[in-house]
């Protein structure tokens, strides 16, 4: 055990997750702290008895309270930072190789380095730095993507609502090299996308569903699809490059739907096979069911409803709600295909409310196909909260 960092021992009995390799210490499991680790500093965690458990990034403010960063007692250095990047980053070769390509080259706990996301855009790379312990190691993160990755520049889109709780302030701007262009084009399955890495949602797009979209398309050749909280078009753009007849496409904000359209004329598809409705969901869908308008196929991607069990009961409705109306303007064998990216709706969770959706539809569904996130987002066993996005490919009659 290394004498410099502070320790954190741990109640009697709550040593339990961290045997079982969970990377998370939260709050309640800590009995007393030896030391004063500033936010971010390493501290080994020790159960009651003395034994070393791990070794992590202390964080005072937040509910997690020591973030692992190795469970045996290796040094928590540059050169470790250096191995797990590098480590991260030769599995996702193939999607490197794509010269416009978009990926995932870290994803936090499923890539041993907790609350760190690296995207990759063409020639840029978006960094998120989410936790106390990535914050303070900011600047040795940096220097090694530079020299791991050929890139023209590092953007950093660390204005995540989730720093708070690390008692962090929100930051946007260049980490290295030159600044990305305000709109840049990645290339997914042979479709162009323009890609806002400076305001877009996330790190500018939604790359967890890249191997989602043309699974989905595939059941749109002829078909008249309505998208639900459309963003700037992935799986609109996606049904179109696979013959759908008419592509719908929502969402609330105008400023994502006008790239939507921009994507369009990108891809030289035919204006006349789409439109784009700014609005309220949940309003719409009401209003082409009194309408009576259908749809073949519907597609809900909606935004994470919940971020505590405080708010599962009020998202699980949310979730209901929105299924409830798609299934009552979907024509009869048409399809639905629905999507979850909220940690704490469990698969068996989403399905239910998915069937209850059905029950008080009065439709019958039939599952024939599951969804989760890409490969380049990938679930480590010991890390489950890791396996947040699920989907629903049914047929309903």
């Amino acid at each position: 055990m290394s004498r410099s960092e502070p320790i954190v021992i741990l109640k009697r009995g709550r040593e339990k997750s961290l045997l079982r390799r969970h990377p998370w210490v939260f709050s309640g499991a800590v009995g007393r702290v030896k030391g004063s680790p500033e936010p971010g500093q390493t501290a080994d965690v020790v159960a009651s008895d003395g034994r070393f458990l791990g070794r992590g990034a202390y964080c005072p403010s937040s509910q997690i309270r020591v973030r692992i960063w190795a469970f045996d007692q290796q040094q928590i250095t540059r050169e470790f930072f250096a191995r797990k990047l590098a480590a991260a980053i030769g599995r996702r070769q193939a999607q490197l190789a794509v010269a416009e390509g978009a990926c995932r080259l870290v994803h936090g706990e499923s890539d041993g380095l907790p609350g760190l996301v690296i995207d990759r855009y063409g020639q840029y790379l978006v960094a998120q730095f989410l936790t106390a312990g990535t914050e303070r190691w900011k600047q040795d993160i940096v220097a090694i993507l530079a020299e791991l990755v050929p890139c023209r520049g590092i953007f950093e889109r660390s204005d995540a609502a989730v720093r708070a709780k690390e008692g962090l302030a929100p930051v946007k701007g260049v980490l290295w090299g030159r600044e990305p262009p305000r709109r840049l084009i990645i290339e997914q399955a042979g479709i162009k996308i323009l890609v806002d890495v400076h305001n877009g949602h996330k790190t500018g797009f939604y790359l967890d569903q890249a191997e989602n979209r043309p699974l989905v398309a595939g059941y749109c050749r002829g078909k008249t699809v309505l998208n639900c909280f459309s963003y700037t078009g992935g799986f609109s753009l996606a049904a179109l490059a696979a013959g759908a007849a008419h592509v719908t496409s929502i969402d609330s904000s105008k400023a994502v739907l006008d790239t939507a359209g921009r994507n369009l004329e990108l891809n030289g598809f035919d204006p006349s096979r789409a439109d784009f409705v700014n609005g309220n969901v949940f309003d719409v869908l009401r209003k082409y069911r009194d309408q009576g308008r259908r749809f073949d196929m519907v597609i809900l991607d909606p935004p994470k409803f919940v971020e505590s069990y405080n708010h599962l009961k009020k998202a699980s409705r949310a979730y209901k709600d929105i299924n409830l109306q798609a299934m009552r303007i979907i024509s009869p064998e048409g399809m639905l295909a629905t999507f979850s990216c909220s940690g704490l709706i469990e698969p068996a969770l989403f399905q239910k409310i998915v069937f209850d959706a059905s029950l008080d539809a009065g439709r019958q569904a039939c599952i024939i196909r599951r969804f989760s996130q890409a490969e380049d987002h990938p679930v480590a066993l010991n890390f489950p909260e890791g396996a947040y996005l699920k989907g629903l490919l049914c047929i309903v009659e």
